[in-house]
Protein backbone atom coordinates (compact mmCIF):
# COMPACT_ATOMS: atom_id res chain seq x y z
CA UNK A 1 0.00 0.00 0.00
CA UNK A 2 1.50 3.39 -0.99
CA UNK A 3 1.79 6.31 1.42
CA UNK A 4 2.71 9.94 0.99
CA UNK A 5 5.72 11.31 2.85
CA UNK A 6 3.31 13.43 4.91
CA UNK A 7 1.32 10.34 5.96
CA UNK A 8 4.48 8.48 6.94
CA UNK A 9 5.76 11.47 8.91
CA UNK A 10 2.47 11.73 10.81
CA UNK A 11 2.49 8.02 11.64
CA UNK A 12 6.11 8.24 12.83
CA UNK A 13 5.71 11.48 14.76
CA UNK A 14 8.17 13.24 12.46
CA UNK A 15 8.36 16.14 10.01
CA UNK A 16 8.91 16.28 6.25
CA UNK A 17 11.79 18.30 4.86
CA UNK A 18 10.93 18.50 1.15
CA UNK A 19 7.94 17.33 -0.90
CA UNK A 20 5.22 16.25 1.53
CA UNK A 21 3.11 14.77 -1.29
CA UNK A 22 5.70 12.40 -2.74
CA UNK A 23 4.44 8.82 -3.01
CA UNK A 24 6.29 6.01 -1.26
CA UNK A 25 5.53 2.48 -2.40
CA UNK A 26 7.93 0.33 -0.39
CA UNK A 27 10.85 0.23 2.05
CA UNK A 28 14.37 -0.89 1.11
CA UNK A 29 17.99 -0.61 2.27
CA UNK A 30 19.98 2.12 0.55
CA UNK A 31 22.05 -0.35 -1.51
CA UNK A 32 18.99 -1.77 -3.28
CA UNK A 33 16.49 1.11 -3.04
CA UNK A 34 14.84 2.45 -6.18
CA UNK A 35 12.59 5.38 -7.03
CA UNK A 36 9.46 5.28 -4.88
CA UNK A 37 11.24 3.56 -2.00
CA UNK A 38 11.77 4.81 1.54
CA UNK A 39 15.06 4.07 3.29
CA UNK A 40 16.62 5.12 6.60
CA UNK A 41 19.88 6.42 8.05
CA UNK A 42 20.82 6.32 11.74
CA UNK A 43 24.39 7.68 11.46
CA UNK A 44 26.69 9.68 9.16
CA UNK A 45 27.84 6.65 7.17
CA UNK A 46 24.30 5.41 6.52
CA UNK A 47 23.15 8.91 5.63
CA UNK A 48 25.89 9.29 3.02
CA UNK A 49 24.79 5.99 1.43
CA UNK A 50 21.14 7.02 1.52
CA UNK A 51 21.88 10.33 -0.23
CA UNK A 52 23.66 8.47 -3.02
CA UNK A 53 20.89 5.89 -3.41
CA UNK A 54 17.88 5.97 -5.75
CA UNK A 55 15.45 6.12 -2.81
CA UNK A 56 12.83 8.85 -2.93
CA UNK A 57 12.90 9.64 0.80
CA UNK A 58 15.05 8.96 3.85
CA UNK A 59 14.09 8.54 7.50
CA UNK A 60 16.77 10.33 9.52
CA UNK A 61 17.37 11.99 12.85
CA UNK A 62 16.49 15.69 13.04
CA UNK A 63 20.15 16.73 12.94
CA UNK A 64 20.43 15.71 9.27
CA UNK A 65 19.56 17.89 6.26
CA UNK A 66 19.83 17.23 2.52
CA UNK A 67 19.63 19.05 -0.79
CA UNK A 68 19.27 15.73 -2.65
CA UNK A 69 16.59 13.78 -0.80
CA UNK A 70 13.24 14.25 0.88
CA UNK A 71 13.78 13.68 4.57
CA UNK A 72 11.36 12.43 7.18
CA UNK A 73 13.01 13.84 10.29
CA UNK A 74 12.30 11.92 13.47
CA UNK A 75 13.55 11.87 17.08
CA UNK A 76 14.97 8.34 16.73
CA UNK A 77 15.66 6.86 13.29
CA UNK A 78 16.00 3.26 14.53
CA UNK A 79 12.59 3.31 16.25
CA UNK A 80 11.01 5.00 13.22
CA UNK A 81 12.58 2.39 10.94
CA UNK A 82 10.90 -0.43 12.88
CA UNK A 83 7.52 1.30 12.66
CA UNK A 84 7.86 2.15 8.95
CA UNK A 85 8.81 -1.38 7.87
CA UNK A 86 5.71 -2.72 9.61
CA UNK A 87 3.56 -0.30 7.56
CA UNK A 88 4.87 -1.53 4.22
CA UNK A 89 5.17 -5.18 5.20
CA UNK A 90 2.26 -5.99 7.54
CA UNK A 91 2.15 -9.44 9.09
CA UNK A 92 0.04 -12.20 7.62
CA UNK A 93 -3.56 -12.09 8.77
CA UNK A 94 -5.37 -15.27 9.75
CA UNK A 95 -9.11 -15.70 9.42
CA UNK A 96 -11.05 -16.82 12.47
CA UNK A 97 -12.10 -20.44 12.48
CA UNK A 98 -10.99 -23.99 13.19
CA UNK A 99 -9.47 -26.17 10.47
CA UNK A 100 -11.30 -29.49 9.96
CA UNK A 101 -8.12 -31.49 10.72
CA UNK A 102 -7.70 -29.88 14.16
CA UNK A 103 -8.52 -31.96 17.24
CA UNK A 104 -10.21 -29.88 19.93
CA UNK A 105 -11.23 -31.25 23.34
CA UNK A 106 -14.88 -30.76 24.16
CA UNK A 107 -14.00 -28.87 27.35
CA UNK A 108 -11.69 -26.37 25.62
CA UNK A 109 -12.83 -22.73 25.55
CA UNK A 110 -11.70 -20.97 22.38
CA UNK A 111 -12.73 -17.42 21.57
CA UNK A 112 -14.70 -17.13 18.32
CA UNK A 113 -12.02 -14.81 16.85
CA UNK A 114 -9.22 -17.42 17.18
CA UNK A 115 -7.58 -19.09 14.18
CA UNK A 116 -6.77 -22.79 14.66
CA UNK A 117 -4.78 -24.13 11.72
CA UNK A 118 -4.38 -27.64 10.32
CA UNK A 119 -3.39 -30.57 12.53
CA UNK A 120 -3.50 -28.65 15.79
CA UNK A 121 -4.35 -30.43 19.06
CA UNK A 122 -5.99 -28.55 21.91
CA UNK A 123 -6.36 -30.42 25.20
CA UNK A 124 -8.95 -30.57 27.92
CA UNK A 125 -9.98 -27.36 29.71
CA UNK A 126 -7.65 -25.20 27.63
CA UNK A 127 -8.63 -21.51 27.36
CA UNK A 128 -7.55 -19.39 24.38
CA UNK A 129 -8.15 -15.63 24.28
CA UNK A 130 -9.33 -13.32 21.51
CA UNK A 131 -7.54 -13.00 18.16
CA UNK A 132 -4.95 -15.66 18.96
CA UNK A 133 -3.43 -17.77 16.19
CA UNK A 134 -2.41 -21.42 16.19
CA UNK A 135 -0.78 -21.68 12.78
CA UNK A 136 -0.27 -25.42 12.13
CA UNK A 137 0.75 -28.55 14.00
CA UNK A 138 0.39 -26.91 17.42
CA UNK A 139 -0.05 -28.96 20.59
CA UNK A 140 -1.65 -27.30 23.61
CA UNK A 141 -1.67 -29.52 26.73
CA UNK A 142 -4.53 -29.87 29.20
CA UNK A 143 -5.39 -26.93 31.47
CA UNK A 144 -3.20 -24.46 29.59
CA UNK A 145 -4.14 -20.77 29.29
CA UNK A 146 -3.38 -18.52 26.33
CA UNK A 147 -4.17 -14.80 26.45
CA UNK A 148 -5.27 -12.45 23.70
CA UNK A 149 -3.29 -11.94 20.46
CA UNK A 150 -1.00 -14.91 21.01
CA UNK A 151 0.70 -16.13 17.81
CA UNK A 152 2.10 -19.67 17.82
CA UNK A 153 4.12 -20.50 14.72
CA UNK A 154 4.15 -24.04 13.26
CA UNK A 155 4.90 -27.02 15.49
CA UNK A 156 5.04 -25.20 18.82
CA UNK A 157 4.34 -27.41 21.85
CA UNK A 158 2.82 -26.12 25.08
CA UNK A 159 2.88 -28.79 27.79
CA UNK A 160 -0.04 -29.10 30.24
CA UNK A 161 -0.83 -26.14 32.54
CA UNK A 162 1.29 -23.70 30.59
CA UNK A 163 0.24 -20.07 31.08
CA UNK A 164 0.88 -17.71 28.19
CA UNK A 165 0.12 -13.98 28.53
CA UNK A 166 -1.23 -11.48 26.00
CA UNK A 167 0.56 -10.47 22.79
CA UNK A 168 3.04 -13.35 22.98
CA UNK A 169 4.80 -14.75 19.89
CA UNK A 170 6.44 -18.18 19.93
CA UNK A 171 8.29 -19.25 16.80
CA UNK A 172 8.46 -22.63 15.11
CA UNK A 173 9.43 -25.81 16.94
CA UNK A 174 9.80 -24.26 20.38
CA UNK A 175 8.75 -26.23 23.45
CA UNK A 176 7.30 -24.68 26.59
CA UNK A 177 7.00 -26.85 29.69
CA UNK A 178 9.09 -29.93 28.94
CA UNK A 179 10.57 -31.88 31.86
CA UNK A 180 13.38 -30.26 33.79
CA UNK A 181 16.69 -32.12 33.92
CA UNK A 182 16.23 -33.65 37.36
CA UNK A 183 17.79 -36.96 38.45
CA UNK A 184 19.06 -38.48 41.70
CA UNK A 185 21.50 -41.37 42.04
CA UNK A 186 19.88 -44.45 43.54
CA UNK A 187 21.73 -47.75 43.74
CA UNK A 188 23.99 -46.97 40.80
CA UNK A 189 21.27 -45.64 38.53
CA UNK A 190 19.98 -42.15 37.80
CA UNK A 191 16.41 -42.06 39.06
CA UNK A 192 14.20 -39.43 37.47
CA UNK A 193 12.78 -36.78 39.80
CA UNK A 194 9.19 -36.07 38.67
CA UNK A 195 8.82 -32.56 37.26
CA UNK A 196 5.34 -31.47 38.29
CA UNK A 197 5.52 -27.67 37.99
CA UNK A 198 4.61 -25.49 35.02
CA UNK A 199 5.68 -22.42 33.01
CA UNK A 200 4.31 -18.87 33.18
CA UNK A 201 5.09 -16.48 30.33
CA UNK A 202 4.20 -12.80 30.75
CA UNK A 203 2.70 -10.32 28.29
CA UNK A 204 4.57 -9.07 25.20
CA UNK A 205 7.16 -11.85 25.27
CA UNK A 206 8.69 -13.12 22.03
CA UNK A 207 10.36 -16.52 21.88
CA UNK A 208 12.47 -17.58 18.90
CA UNK A 209 12.54 -20.93 17.13
CA UNK A 210 13.83 -24.14 18.72
CA UNK A 211 13.75 -22.74 22.25
CA UNK A 212 13.21 -25.09 25.21
CA UNK A 213 11.74 -23.80 28.45
CA UNK A 214 11.49 -26.47 31.16
CA UNK A 215 8.66 -26.51 33.66
CA UNK A 216 9.43 -26.21 37.34
CA UNK A 217 10.26 -29.30 39.34
CA UNK A 218 7.66 -28.30 41.94
CA UNK A 219 6.87 -24.64 41.34
CA UNK A 220 7.10 -22.49 38.23
CA UNK A 221 9.53 -21.37 35.58
CA UNK A 222 8.68 -17.74 34.76
CA UNK A 223 9.46 -15.37 31.90
CA UNK A 224 8.72 -11.71 32.70
CA UNK A 225 6.76 -9.37 30.46
CA UNK A 226 8.50 -7.77 27.51
CA UNK A 227 11.40 -10.24 27.47
CA UNK A 228 12.72 -11.28 24.05
CA UNK A 229 14.35 -14.69 23.63
CA UNK A 230 16.40 -15.53 20.55
CA UNK A 231 16.59 -18.89 18.75
CA UNK A 232 18.14 -22.00 20.34
CA UNK A 233 17.96 -20.84 23.95
CA UNK A 234 17.49 -23.27 26.84
CA UNK A 235 15.91 -22.17 30.12
CA UNK A 236 15.94 -24.85 32.82
CA UNK A 237 13.44 -25.69 35.56
CA UNK A 238 12.47 -23.09 38.16
CA UNK A 239 14.42 -20.31 36.45
CA UNK A 240 12.99 -16.81 36.92
CA UNK A 241 13.61 -14.33 34.10
CA UNK A 242 12.68 -10.72 34.83
CA UNK A 243 11.02 -8.12 32.63
CA UNK A 244 12.33 -6.69 29.35
CA UNK A 245 15.39 -8.93 29.16
CA UNK A 246 17.24 -9.79 25.92
CA UNK A 247 18.62 -13.33 25.63
CA UNK A 248 20.61 -13.94 22.44
CA UNK A 249 21.07 -17.24 20.59
CA UNK A 250 22.33 -20.33 22.41
CA UNK A 251 22.07 -18.87 25.89
CA UNK A 252 21.74 -21.58 28.53
CA UNK A 253 20.40 -20.87 32.03
CA UNK A 254 20.65 -23.67 34.58
CA UNK A 255 18.02 -24.59 37.14
CA UNK A 256 16.71 -22.16 39.77
CA UNK A 257 18.79 -19.21 38.54
CA UNK A 258 17.14 -15.80 39.00
CA UNK A 259 17.61 -13.07 36.41
CA UNK A 260 16.57 -9.47 37.08
CA UNK A 261 14.96 -6.89 34.82
CA UNK A 262 16.53 -5.39 31.68
CA UNK A 263 19.33 -7.97 31.59
CA UNK A 264 21.19 -8.51 28.29
CA UNK A 265 22.98 -11.80 27.57
CA UNK A 266 25.07 -12.19 24.42
CA UNK A 267 25.19 -15.35 22.35
CA UNK A 268 26.28 -18.60 24.03
CA UNK A 269 26.25 -17.22 27.56
CA UNK A 270 25.96 -19.89 30.24
CA UNK A 271 24.51 -19.22 33.70
CA UNK A 272 25.17 -21.78 36.46
CA UNK A 273 22.35 -23.02 38.67
CA UNK A 274 20.95 -21.13 41.66
CA UNK A 275 22.74 -17.88 40.76
CA UNK A 276 21.22 -14.42 41.07
CA UNK A 277 21.78 -11.98 38.20
CA UNK A 278 20.82 -8.42 39.16
CA UNK A 279 18.90 -5.77 37.25
CA UNK A 280 20.44 -3.96 34.27
CA UNK A 281 23.27 -6.50 33.97
CA UNK A 282 25.08 -7.15 30.67
CA UNK A 283 26.91 -10.44 30.05
CA UNK A 284 29.14 -10.61 26.97
CA UNK A 285 28.97 -13.45 24.43
CA UNK A 286 30.50 -16.84 25.29
CA UNK A 287 30.77 -15.96 28.98
CA UNK A 288 30.39 -18.64 31.64
CA UNK A 289 28.86 -17.15 34.77
CA UNK A 290 29.72 -18.98 38.00
CA UNK A 291 28.95 -16.25 40.56
CA UNK A 292 26.13 -13.87 41.44
CA UNK A 293 26.25 -10.53 39.59
CA UNK A 294 25.14 -7.32 41.34
CA UNK A 295 22.85 -4.77 39.69
CA UNK A 296 24.17 -2.75 36.78
CA UNK A 297 27.44 -4.58 36.18
CA UNK A 298 29.03 -5.81 32.93
CA UNK A 299 30.73 -9.21 33.00
CA UNK A 300 32.61 -11.27 30.42
CA UNK A 301 34.92 -14.26 30.09
CA UNK A 302 34.92 -17.89 31.16
CA UNK A 303 34.70 -18.01 34.07
CA UNK A 304 33.08 -14.59 33.84
CA UNK A 305 34.37 -11.63 35.85
CA UNK A 306 33.66 -7.89 35.89
CA UNK A 307 34.56 -6.43 32.49
CA UNK A 308 37.40 -4.14 33.61
CA UNK A 309 39.09 -6.91 35.54
CA UNK A 310 38.72 -9.36 32.67
CA UNK A 311 40.00 -6.86 30.10
CA UNK A 312 43.17 -6.38 32.16
CA UNK A 313 43.70 -10.13 32.06
CA UNK A 314 43.18 -10.22 28.29
CA UNK A 315 45.79 -7.49 27.85
CA UNK A 316 48.21 -9.36 30.11
CA UNK A 317 47.75 -12.55 28.08
CA UNK A 318 48.45 -10.67 24.86
CA UNK A 319 51.72 -9.43 26.36
CA UNK A 320 52.74 -12.87 27.66
CA UNK A 321 54.71 -14.10 24.59
CA UNK A 322 56.92 -10.99 24.65
CA UNK A 323 57.40 -11.31 28.40
CA UNK A 324 58.42 -14.98 28.08
CA UNK A 325 60.89 -14.07 25.35
CA UNK A 326 62.46 -11.42 27.56
CA UNK A 327 62.71 -13.88 30.46
CA UNK A 328 64.40 -16.42 28.19
CA UNK A 329 66.95 -13.80 27.12
CA UNK A 330 67.70 -12.92 30.75
CA UNK A 331 68.11 -16.61 31.65
CA UNK A 332 70.56 -17.01 28.79
CA UNK A 333 72.63 -14.03 29.95
CA UNK A 334 72.68 -15.34 33.52
CA UNK A 335 73.60 -18.85 32.43
CA UNK A 336 70.49 -20.41 33.86
CA UNK A 337 69.76 -23.82 32.38
CA UNK A 338 66.28 -23.90 30.90
CA UNK A 339 63.87 -26.74 31.44
CA UNK A 340 62.36 -28.65 28.52
CA UNK A 341 59.32 -26.84 27.12
CA UNK A 342 60.81 -23.37 27.66
CA UNK A 343 60.01 -20.63 25.17
CA UNK A 344 62.76 -19.84 22.64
Amino acid sequence: MPFTTAQIAKLLGGEVAGDANATLKSFAPAESAKSGDLTFAENEEYFARAEQSAATAVIADKKFSSAKKILIQVPNARVAFAKAVALFFPEQQFAAGIHPTAVIAATAQIDSSVHVGPHCVVGERVKIGAHSVLQAGIFIGDDSRLGDDVNLFPNVTIYPRGQIGNHVRIHANSVVGSDGYGYVQDGGIHRKVPQIGHVIIGDDVEIGSNVSIDRGALGTTTIGKGTKIDNLVHIAHNVEIGEHCLLCAQVGIAGSAKVGNYVVMGGQVGIASHLKIGNMVTVASKSGVMHNIPDGEKWLGAPAQPDREMKRQFIAIQRLPDLLKRVAELEKKLGIERKRGGVE
